[in-house]
């Protein structure tokens, strides 16, 4: 029987590098979905669309084709309409028209069941914002992964520098403040930690330090029974 394991948190939680690890040490599939959320954003913003004219944005979803593809590392790669676009996804003005767009209740139930179908069909580790409370309720582990927005924007703003990104803490810190009010305002599928979730805050954690208490979480819930 499938496994599913689901990763809850604001931006720069450390959700995606801490599910990737997890992933590869146990043999998961690693579903990012913020990724997709992304990926809708992109192209949006490439129409040159509003992210608040919600009818412009949603006539624009017949013509999204999103595809993922793991890697030989098993990192997971974002197609949009057959382009690798996984770089170009991360940019700080894509992560804003994310955001934006992801309020939508039209652009989450596009993404909700191709979401859905990839944890039928695969052992998964799968983050976002509303996995545990929406995308899949009956995970057999929910984990909701928080930190101090200080916290989060200073490692968002050093991954951001590594990728050669040109940005400043203040713009990152601002930018994490205004997602952070987007998700948990949003009519649509707010963020908050889903019912049975363990609540972890890794502020002042090393990424080795959060990963070894996840680790264990997920180690004994893979050694237990079925869901």
């Amino acid at each position: 029987m499938n496994k599913s394991i689901a990763i809850d948190g604001p931006s720069g939680a450390g959700k995606s590098t801490l599910s990737r690890m997890i992933a590869k040490r146990y043999g998961l599939i690693y579903v990012d979905t913020g990724a997709m959320y992304r990926t809708v954003g992109l192209y949006v913003l490439r129409n040159g669309t509003d992210s608040h004219d919600r009818g412009g944005v949603v006539s624009l979803l017949p013509d999204i084709h999103i595809g993922m593809r793991y890697d030989s590392a098993g990192v997971q790669r974002m197609l949009l309409n057959g382009e690798d676009v996984s770089e170009e996804i991360r940019l700080p003005a894509v992560s804003l028209y994310a955001s934006d767009v992801s309020a939508m209740p039209e652009v989450r139930s596009f993404l909700l069941q191709m979401q859905r179908k990839l944890a039928e069909e695969n052992s998964v580790i799968m983050d976002g914002r509303d996995i545990g409370t929406v995308v899949l309720p009956h995970a057999g582990l929910k984990i909701f992964l928080s930190a101090s927005p200080e916290d989060r924007a200073r490692r968002r703003y050093e991954e951001l520098r590594l990728k050669g990104v040109e940005t400043t803490p203040e713009d990152v810190f601002r930018d994490i403040s205004y997602r952070d009010a987007n998700d948990s305002s949003r009519a649509a599928a707010p963020l908050r930690a889903a019912e049975g979730a363990v609540i972890l805050d890794t502020t002042g954690n090393t990424l080795e330090e959060s990963f070894e208490t996840i680790s264990s979480l997920v180690q004994e819930y893979l050694n237990g029974g079925d869901e």
